[in-house]
């Protein structure tokens, strides 16, 4: 199966030839990074300057990269890219601080400190060759660029009531699910030394593909303060000290409380907490930080193949974006109506053109029905013109800063249309698969 990684098999059962026999056992892995990881701050930002256009002007056109660095003595954002947007500039230097410092950036000794950085703006109008294709009515509207947009989803995640409805890869939505939650720990004060760069990353153990035995390994690294020097940590006074009570915490607080207790590592060593030791030097002090650098982190853990284009920074003209909504909502239709067990599903484009160039759908050999009648199915119940997604995603709201950390995909809908692209319509899974039943 694609995306598996084979490993030696194993022999389980008791000695001798008669009573035991060969298992192939399959290990894939996925991870995630959290909303203080410097890339991550580069979306968050972005995606902050697309909200607050969207929010001034619903048909703006925005993209805006980011480039964020921290150095001992200062730190740096630079915002550079192409925006149209009807009435007053937005205060783009505003909104990038205030997007670093939500995330817990407003001190260097953490990375960076939004309050006092430089900030460099670099922005332009949008291209007018562009422009004459994407300006529009409706669904006329061309596809703001070429390229191509995948879509996947499979029932792996199903079996495990807390994750029910997510139909995600058992390890990218774990993985994404750790990271949301190192945030979460941090910012609710129940670990006030963990600092906001940090990652997961989450092994699953196969039997057969799609068939989940348990997590192999569970690797978390945290940025956190000096508590071997600096003040307030007096019970501790060694490096060696220090870890271990990090990984307790993150144990107790990170891992069990996401981590299904029957999926756990049998093994204490398999779950990994600051490999190095210690993660002190983080944030854009620790790297640079780039838009759209976590492409896989945002969708599927590398489970689903990838067309390549990152979404943050993007306003739903750009296909890169809304057309690989559209995929993954159709993905899952196919998925939670019973026609297969995964689906993956191609959408290309050219700039300036309404209709995809082309339609591909594969359900990996798991379909009750041909792929070829499923595939039928889809062009017939799903709309995949630029104008036409935006309009049944309700895409022009500024629903984009939540996005961009804790993943794209198997996430929650909201009433304020955040993740719309998740939301199962019923009369459309019946139009697939008329044997549906809610």
């Amino acid at each position: 199966m694609n995306g598996y990684i084979r490993s030696a098999n194993r022999l389980i059962g008791g000695l001798g030839a008669a009573d035991s026999m060969a298992r192939d056992i399959r290990l894939f892995t996925s991870e995630s990074v959290t909303k203080g990881h410097p890339d991550k701050v580069c979306d968050h930002i972005s995606d902050a300057v697309v909200d607050a256009c969207i929010r001034q002007d619903p048909n703006a056109r925005v993209a805006c990269e980011t480039l964020v660095k921290g150095t001992e003595t200062g730190s740096l954002i630079v915002l550079a890219g192409e925006i149209t947007v009807a009435g007053d500039t937005p205060d783009y230097e505003q909104i990038a601080r205030q997007a670093a410092l939500d995330i817990g950036y407003d001190d260097l000794e953490k990375g960076m400190d939004a309050n006092t950085c430089d900030v460099h703006v670099h922005i332009t109008t949008q291209s007018r060759d562009i422009a004459r294709g994407v300006d529009q009515k409706e669904l006329e509207q061309g596809a703001g660029d070429q390229g191509l947009m995948f879509g996947f989803a499979c029932d792996e995640s199903e079996r495990f009531p807390d994750l029910q409805g997510s139909y995600m890869p058992l390890s990218a939505l774990l993985s994404l699910r750790l990271t949301s939650r190192l945030s979460k720990v941090r910012e609710d004060g129940t670990l006030p030394w963990v600092r906001p760069d940090g990652k997961s990353q989450v092994t699953v153990r196969y039997t057969e593909p799609g068939k989940v035995e348990g997590i192999e390994k569970v690797v978390i690294a945290t940025s956190h303060e000096d508590m071997v020097d600096g003040p307030g940590h007096d019970h501790i006074s060694s490096v060696d000290e220090e870890a271990a009570f990090i990984r307790e915490n993150v144990i107790e607080h990170v891992i069990r409380p996401v981590i299904p207790e029957d999926l756990l590592p049998d093994d204490p060593d398999n779950i990994i907490v600051n490999g190095t030791g210690r993660f002190v030097i983080g944030g854009p002090h620790g790297d640079a930080g780039v838009t759209g650098r976590k492409i896989i982190v945002d969708t599927y853990g590398g489970m689903g193949r990838h067309g390549g284009g990152a979404f943050s920074s993007k306003d739903p003209s750009k296909v890169d974006r809304s057309a690989a909504y559209a995929a993954r909502w159709a993905a899952k239709h196919v998925v939670a109506s019973g026609l297969a067990t995964r689906c993956e599903i191609q959408l290309a484009y050219a700039i300036g053109v309404a209709e995809p160039m082309s339609v591909f759908l594969s359900c990996k050999r798991t379909g009750i029905i041909p792929d070829e009648e499923i595939q039928s199915r889809i062009s017939q119940v799903f709309d995949f013109r630029p104008g036409a997604i935006i309009r049944d995603l309700e895409l022009k709201k500024p629903i984009y800063s939540e996005t961009a950390s804790g993943g794209h995909f198997g996430r929650e809908p909201t009433d304020e249309g955040h993740f719309s692209w998740e939301r199962l319509d019923e009369s459309r899974l019946r139009q697939l698969n008329p044997d549906f039943e809610a």
